[in-house]
């Protein structure tokens, strides 16, 4: 099955949890009172050759990560020991005095080179340059011509600083630029040699766009927009607010709005200009927010979160999820016809970095006649992938940008059922979702029965198809709604596979037309251990029924293991499925200790009894939200 699904190319970046700053640089030009007048808020009186390493708490800076400073003495220690703290550095701030030339040349003699050498082949260190003892000089703007050249010939060095310990200038800005190059990176985002966006940030900001673009116009709306500023930073922008950033796109670029709305385009545009003020931090509260590490890839953590399910737990998608689902694919019906084209799946997973099914996959729920996928087909099928593969699911929701409140975790879209063990004792469930084995010899009909399950009958069917169909889900009604999950187990697999923990309700089929097919199944159901709710149904009954070679009559059996009667059916011709059958199924595993089910009254009384499900409430918010968006369409 494809339901093994590849989940793509994660990062393990993230936020780093504390930043270590190691102060580099020749003697004499000031690291060590850098340091200490950082601590002490005064210039020292005297000057230890170095330093002891400091911790500055995480209440006390503005990104609330705690950093430990780290000084470096050529007096004191070794070229190995350097080599060890720059491997162990997250940020290095190279510092030179103003008043010393020979300092600043040195930058690119031996500082900048020995990082290179020590961090070949691994992640590149920020660099900030430290300019020490302004008090010392007047303004030299050759000296600074001389820097600017270094950062644009070192990619790496993310800003310089000038600064005097003696003046207590800069001091802590210092140390905040420090951290911040480690928290908020520009070399990730931004080239400086060709002035643009780096290709890995344009493709992580394109999926951030097309994720707010709710009504999938490919332009942001003023609400968009704000729903944009209210996820990443907590409030909406105000009126005037927003008036003056797409004045300032409107100055800027002639294709940064459409019809007074955001355009891809004016939406790098407004990164960018907030990369090039040194306010790289907007940039990366969203791409953070959206999932993004460092490396720009969607973190492990982000698209894998840790989800505990017990051995005999499931895993549903919740009300939330269902209706994330819901809502992408009418975002994506773009013709509104109630089904995804090939062209509109595209659309819809060009986000996920492998299509997460094929056509082969919809053949497990229901399609239209012309083979697309219906709202009911879409639902039904995350349904069945949640239930066989959650991480799946996970990843796929982290990939499409499931958002919840505040939520950065895809975890509320889904949630694990209580214990099948509590729900025995308790004789009565909370859960939505089902799973149905089915049993039946070769030729009694389990492939056809899977596909009238989801609205085909055999003359819909391919037997020549070389993918085996062996799921089948949708969405069944017995006073609520519920999904049940077909499974068609093999027959050489059956008595292995007819104990399995995994089983709500067991369906036996056997072939009207054949005098030994009920034998077959009747010597398997009697090796059944546990107390599976059971049916038996007579599959091919638009044949006429021969005796069966049984040892007793089939009807006083199945009479004897099952709350309803022998169920016949037929999947010759579409006008002739019964869906009776798959009703009393998803009753037997809603309520398996009922002696009642034979009676459709009695099931609908008890379904009200237990009150809406939450699939219910979904389907409902699915006829409504589409009446609104047709009446809507209507009116304008």
């Amino acid at each position: 099955m494809v339901y093994c699904f590849t989940s793509g190319i994660v990062g393990t970046m993230s936020t780093p949890k504390n930043v270590r700053i190691l102060l580099v640089g020749d003697d004499a030009v000031g690291k060590t009172s850098l340091i200490l007048t950082l601590v002490s808020e005064e210039f020292p009186d005297e000057v230890p050759a170095r330093a002891e390493e400091i911790t500055i708490t995480a209440d006390v800076t503005p990104e609330r990560v705690p950093s430990h400073i780290v000084d470096f003495s050529t007096a004191e220690q070794s070229e190995d020991e350097l080599r060890d703290e720059i491997e162990k550095a997250d940020v290095i701030a190279v510092v030179y005095a103003l008043n010393d030339d020979e300092t600043i040349r040195r930058i690119t003699d031996y500082w900048l080179p020995t990082i290179h050498e020590v961090t070949a082949g691994g992640t590149q260190k920020p660099i900030v340059l430290v300019g020490n003892k302004a008090d010392a000089v007047d303004v030299n703007s050759s000296r600074m011509e001389d820097i600017v050249s270094i950062m644009d010939q070192f990619p790496e060095v993310e800003t310089c600083i000038e600064c005097s310990a003696r003046d207590l200038k800069n001091i802590s800005e210092l140390f905040y630029y420090a951290q911040k190059a480690v928290l908020h990176p520009t070399a990730p985002l931004y080239s400086n040699e060709e002035k643009e966006l780096k290709p890995r940030c344009v493709i992580a900001l394109e999926r951030i766009f097309k994720i707010c673009d709710s009504d999938n116009d490919e332009l942001l709306s003023d609400s968009e927009l704000n729903e944009f500023q209210r996820f990443c930073f907590k409030s909406p922008l105000p009126p005037q607010g927003l008036l003056e950033v797409k004045g300032i796109v409107r100055k800027n670029i002639n294709d940064g709005l459409d019809d007074n709305k955001l355009t891809f385009n004016g939406f790098l545009f407004l990164q960018t200009l907030f990369i090039m003020k040194g306010r790289q931090e907007i940039t990366w509260t969203a791409l953070r927010k959206f999932g993004y590490g460092n490396d720009l890839e969607l973190r492990e953590d982000y698209v894998h979160p840790r989800l505990e399910v017990g051995s005999d737990s499931t895993v549903e998608l919740s009300v939330q999820g269902l209706e994330f689902i819901r809502d992408l694919f009418c975002k994506f019906d773009q013709d509104e016809d109630d089904a995804l084209s090939k062209e509109e799946q595209e659309d819809l997973f060009c986000l996920c970095p492998v299509a997460p099914w094929n056509d082969d996959n919809l053949k497990t729920v229901a399609t239209n006649a012309d083979g697309m996928i219906t709202l009911d087909g879409f639902l039904s099928l995350w349904v069945l992938a949640s239930y066989l593969n959650h991480e799946w699911t996970l990843a796929n929701l982290a990939y499409l940008g499931f958002i919840q409140g505040e939520q950065e975790s895809q975890l509320p879209a889904v949630r694990v059922t209580r214990s099948k063990s509590v729900d025995l004792s308790k004789r009565r469930t909370n859960r939505n979702v089902f799973m149905c084995y089915v049993f039946g010899p070769p030729g009694s009909g389990k492939t056809a029965f899977l596909q009238a399950f989801v609205n085909r009958s055999l003359k819909d069917y391919d037997p020549s198809t070389s993918f085996p169909i062996k799921y089948t889900a949708n969405s069944v009604s017995i006073g609520k709604e519920i999904y049940l999950v077909l499974h068609e187990v093999n027959w050489d697999k059956s008595v292995e596979k007819l104990n399995s923990d995994k089983i709500d309700v067991a369906c036996f089929l056997y072939d009207v037309s054949n005098p030994d097919s009920f034998s077959k199944i009747g010597k398997l159901h009697q090796r059944l251990e546990k107390d599976i709710p059971c049916m038996f149904v007579a599959m091919k009954n638009d044949i006429s029924p021969v005796k069966q070679n049984y040892v007793i009559p089939v009807a006083d059996y199945c009479k004897s293991y099952s709350p309803v009667p022998i169920q016949t059916f037929s999947a010759l011709d579409d006008t002739q499925i019964d869906r009776k059958v798959f009703e009393k199924l998803g009753s037997l595993s809603l309520y398996p200790y009922s002696n009642q089910l034979d009676s459709d009254s009695s099931l609908s009384s008890m379904a009200v009894t237990f009150g809406l499900s939450l699939a219910a409430v979904v389907v409902l918010g699915v006829v409504v939200y589409r009446f609104t968006k047709r009446a809507t369409s209507g009116s304008s």
